[in-house]
């Protein structure tokens, strides 16, 4: 295990959060496995590649780009234990053998100079303490012309699950959850402020696009609720108000998600940016 310079996210990660999305990894990659190929695509995966996966929680990115670089390796690195041991599983289960997980915190993590060709992340670089000094410690880790390429959540309004969420306001204590800008998965809304992060740790020629998926939530709008509720941000404002809220919160959003049902479950619309930059050979620190 590594340090950690996020000590409140590897508690969340190491504690309840982790364990729910261990348990629930197929789950979680129904919801966002529509942004793996511009993901892999933008990030120009070659088959001798060697590839760190940042944030790479229970491992489908981190295999999916294993079997892209078929003659090189790919690395996943993570914070929780839960999840990294979940990745471990699937990696045997699956044999994909050109594949390591690692706990650490990739703010602060000994990554080896220039032993990267690329860099991915679906939804783990919005969590650090000092955004620069971690993108400065991945700018350290990739080689010369090596490729950033990243996930990270667009605007909220834009995404049908935190809609939904937002519907239960007067039931919950919602507060600034999911406001732009602010801490945790919504900390690079505004694509400006990713391209003075990424300058400022280094990295050129930045481009921000916005691309949108459709993941299933659940197989009814109930389950949709539950999943949605039990997971570690429903969780936590679940555990603010009186059980009768919590009922009252669950009943609302299984209506909140009724429009969304199809034959098939419920399927909601996520926005995100797709991230790109350069490690330039100029540029190196």
């Amino acid at each position: 295990m590594g340090q950690f310079a996020n000590t409140a996210q590897a508690k969340a990660w190491n504690g309840y959060e982790g364990a729910q999305w261990a348990r629930s990894q197929e789950r979680w990659d129904a919801v966002n496995d529509g942004f793996n190929q511009p993901l892999l695509d933008a990030a120009a995966i070659s088959e001798t590649d060697t590839v760190l996966d940042v944030g790479c929680g229970a491992g489908r990115t981190t295999r999916l780009a294993a079997r892209r670089a078929s003659r090189g390796r790919a690395l996943g690195l993570d914070l929780s234990g839960p999840m990294l041991g979940k990745a471990q599983e699937s990696a045997v289960r699956e044999g994909v053998a050109n594949v390591a997980f690692v706990q650490g915190d990739a703010q602060v993590h000994p990554l080896d100079a220039e032993a990267f060709d690329a860099v991915i992340s679906r939804y783990g670089m919005t969590f650090f303490t000092d955004p620069v000094a971690a993108f400065a410690n991945l700018h350290r880790a990739l080689r010369p012309g090596g490729r950033l390429a990243f996930i990270c959540a667009a605007v909220a309004e834009a995404n049908e699950w935190l809609v939904a969420l937002a519907s239960l306001k007067d039931i919950l204590p919602l507060g600034d959850f999911g406001k732009a800008g602010g801490p945790g998965m919504f900390s690079l809304t505004d694509p400006g402020h990713i391209r003075d992060l990424l300058a400022a740790g280094g990295f050129d020629g930045v481009d921000v696009q916005r691309i949108e998926a459709a993941g299933k939530w659940g197989a009814d709008a109930a389950d949709a609720a539950a999943f949605l509720l039990d997971s570690g941000p429903g969780r936590h404002l679940l555990d603010q108000v009186a059980p009768p809220a919590q009922q009252a919160a669950r009943q609302a959003l299984t209506a909140a998600l009724q429009r969304h049902e199809a034959d098939d479950g419920v399927w909601l619309r996520s926005s995100s940016w797709l991230v790109t930059a350069e490690c330039g050979e100029l540029t190196r620190s």
